[in-house]
């Protein structure tokens, strides 16, 4: 997604490389997709659930 746009900002972390980061997040798995702080996504999805289920969490609905 942050390829597609550029109002988007995404970051990739090695969790044992940065463990506070891994502690705060309670990173338990991956791939884990944090959405401004509230939302969270475990695993790998294809693109279009992704967006799907980003978009609808970060909504509310």
């Amino acid at each position: 997604m942050a390829f597609a746009s550029p109002q988007i900002t995404a970051y990739a972390v090695e969790a044992t490389e940065y463990p506070d980061l891994a502690r705060k997040y309670q990173v338990s798995g991956v791939p884990k997709t944090v959405v401004n702080d509230q939302v969270e996504i475990m695993g790998a999805l294809p693109e279009g659930p992704f967006i799907e289920q980003a978009l609808q969490l970060t909504s509310g609905k």
